[in-house]
């Protein structure tokens, strides 16, 4: 089976701040450097530690390509990894990522450049859900209360109190039959409709889709603080290897 995967990595990072940029010298967070790597890099070995993906393509600015196919260069080939042009959202850049994808492709899985903790259990999990159903994402089961809410007087006021057995929050990657994910963003493009994660183009199809069970610990870098959450993952990870290294050396 044909697993392509894409990473959408033209996001302008403007949650991230000033503070950000100043102490990383950008606020772009896919090109914030964790542990001395570029988190889009760290989420790209993630994917490529799979036999079962053939190629990951990864969509980046203009102004950005030069940079990010050399990066790419560094560790991978360019049949393994390489790089194109995105938009100005994330929809045009899955879009243009989408088009480059050959037509014997099977599954496509677009995942979070940010979201550099996926593991590999889960994302196979995704895979084998997406063959068997056609559509699957990453989500997990709120811990917090969820209220729903007005706004209409200026004020938030609580109108409902949701069940939490009946949600989800979306997480990736999200998976999808090559030729659903094609229908979908057609289907998109000609009503106009912009959508949050590819799932909800999917819907509109009125295809089901599948929930695989997530992380707490698949965070989607944001916001300042994520990145000391981000560097305290990325330690406890690296532990065992360490270990390992260690008693392979005693031995």
């Amino acid at each position: 089976m044909n697993v392509a995967v894409i990473l959408p990595a033209a996001g302008l990072g403007t949650r991230m701040g000033r503070g950000s940029a100043e102490k990383t010298g950008t606020s772009r967070k896919q090109f914030m450097l964790l542990e001395g790597s570029p988190i889009l890099l760290h989420t790209v070995r993630k994917f490529a530690a799979s036999e079962r993906v053939r190629e990951i393509v990864v969509a980046v600015r203009s102004e950005d390509l030069e940079w990010a196919r050399e990066l790419m260069a560094s560790e991978f080939s360019e049949h393994r990894a390489r790089v194109v042009e995105g938009g100005n959202s994330r929809q045009q850049s899955v879009a243009n990522a989408l088009a480059t994808l050959t037509p014997d492709t099977d599954l496509v899985a677009v995942h979070d450049a940010v979201r550099p903790f996926i593991d590999l259990e889960t994302i196979h999990h995704a895979l084998d859900e997406a063959a068997e159903t056609g559509a699957a994402i990453v989500g997990v089961v709120p811990v917090d209360t969820v209220k729903q809410v007005s706004r209409a007087t200026g004020r938030a006021r609580i109108r409902a109190t949701l069940q939490r057995d009946r949600l989800v929050l979306a997480q990736t990657p999200q998976v999808f039959r090559y030729d659903l994910l094609l229908r979908a963003f057609e289907a998109a493009r000609q009503d106009g409709f912009t959508g949050t994660d590819e799932a909800s183009l999917v819907e509109r199809l009125d295809v089901e889709v599948s929930v695989v069970l997530g992380s707490d610990r698949n965070i989607k870098i944001t916001k300042p603080g994520d990145m000391d959450l981000a560097r305290l993952f990325f330690q406890e990870q690296a532990r065992p290897a360490r270990a390992d290294a260690v008693e392979e050396a005693r031995t």
